[in-house]
């Protein structure tokens, strides 16, 4: 059934509920107003006109899978468990996180006005570890922080690719930032190697949750400092990062917002770089290692991905348990102005909280982080992780 526009009395009700005080994220302007977003970066909030309240061919995401609406604070409770126990069925489920995840401290630099620690966090059982770069800037106070997340910890730190310098430019900016990159369990390339063993008849834990399992792991370990925030710590990355944040900022909600930069946010099998069906991310089978790119009569799905697509399952039913916590989608060539038609239903959630101005999207020509898009960035987390001054 194709949504075009909000016509349904269930969405009616939404409108009608007195605001949340869910919304207490992000920065208050002279009125008070937690809903409201600095004129920069307030036009990032709204779709195109043409693109409002359209919800595209997805299954909606105020929907129960039996076929009843969700139409109050309560009900959605409970159709956010049902996603969680859905999707975390098809995934695999998570073994206990750490609560204080041990951070060996290796190396220690200072660079202009902020000091860089090199580390090495404990992110899975048997005390396995990632390395990473730990930017802590100067002086006494409470921080918020932001997760970096990458295929290498030293291009987030500064130390690589320049416009993917995120923790960098974060720390500069009076953030605590973390920056890691692929944990050793995890390859991307053929054969991956499980975070741990699954006992048999468990559903083995797909390597995109494992990594979304990591970076839970690494926000215990920055909430566990005295200088940092832990009301006030988000995840984000880019490309295969920003899949990674995106996960891991939808399957625990801790994280108080999140960015995902170009990441394709729904499964398009018409887009090749939108690459969920690859065994190192959804499609993992312990015995099968399919051919890599699009599925395919030679190359078919396999793993997760295989039942999530067969059974109607898209990305935005993870994007709505978001809500209310604000995310960002640094839109390039995988995530184009179309892409509103997914985000619609998480506002739609949001608006049944009384939320306003928690979903935006920002896009740009090419897949690459350009200056602007990134100052975008910047300006999101600045507004929803600082403080009030």
């Amino acid at each position: 059934m194709r949504m075009k526009k909000i016509t349904l009395l269930s969405i009616m009700l939404l409108l009608s509920l007195n605001q949340a005080t869910l919304c207490g994220q992000g920065n208050r302007d002279s009125s008070g107003e937690t809903n409201s977003v600095p004129g920069k970066i307030a036009p990032f909030f709204r779709p195109p006109p043409e693109l409002a309240n359209d919800f595209g061919e997805y299954k909606f995401a105020l929907k129960f899978y039996g076929g009843t609406f969700v139409k109050t604070k309560e009900d959605w409770q409970r159709r956010r468990k049902e996603i969680l126990k859905k999707w975390q069925g098809i995934m695999g489920s998570w073994p206990p996180l750490i609560e204080k995840p041990k951070i060996e401290y290796l190396d220690k630099e200072q660079r202009e006005d902020f000091t860089q620690h090199q580390v090495r966090v404990e992110i899975a059982p048997e005390q396995q570890k990632v390395q990473g770069y730990m930017l802590v800037p100067e002086g006494k106070g409470i921080f918020s922080a932001v997760i970096v997340v990458y295929y290498d910890a030293e291009t987030g730190a500064g130390l690589g690719k320049e416009l993917r310098d995120f923790g960098y430019q974060l720390a500069r900016r009076g953030f605590v930032t973390l920056s890691i990159g692929t944990p050793d369990f995890c390859s991307l390339r053929p054969p991956y190697k499980p975070l741990y063993k699954s006992s048999e008849g468990q559903i083995p834990l797909q390597p995109l949750s494992a990594l979304a399992y990591v970076a839970a792991n690494c926000y215990n370990a920055l909430a566990s400092l005295p200088e940092v925030d832990p009301n006030r710590i988000a995840v984000m990355g880019h490309s295969y990062g920003g899949k990674w944040a995106m996960f891991a900022s939808c399957l625990y909600e801790k994280f108080a917002c999140s960015v995902w930069s170009d990441p394709g946010i729904v499964f398009d099998e018409s887009r090749a770089n939108v690459n969920y069906w690859e065994p190192w991310y959804l499609g993992y089978e312990s015995d099968i290692q399919r051919q890599r790119g699009i599925p395919s009569k030679s190359g078919p799905r396999t793993g997760a991905y295989k039942q999530l697509f067969l059974e109607g399952h898209d990305l935005h039913e993870l994007h709505a348990l978001m809500a209310p916590r604000p995310f960002l989608v640094s839109g390039g060539s995988e995530d184009r102005p179309e892409r509103w038609k997914v985000l619609n239903h998480t506002i739609a959630v949001n608006e049944l909280l009384g939320c306003a101005n928690r979903v935006a999207m920002t896009n740009r020509e090419g897949h690459s982080p350009t200056t602007e898009s990134n100052e975008q960035i910047y300006l999101f987390l600045e507004h929803f992780l600082k403080p009030a001054r």
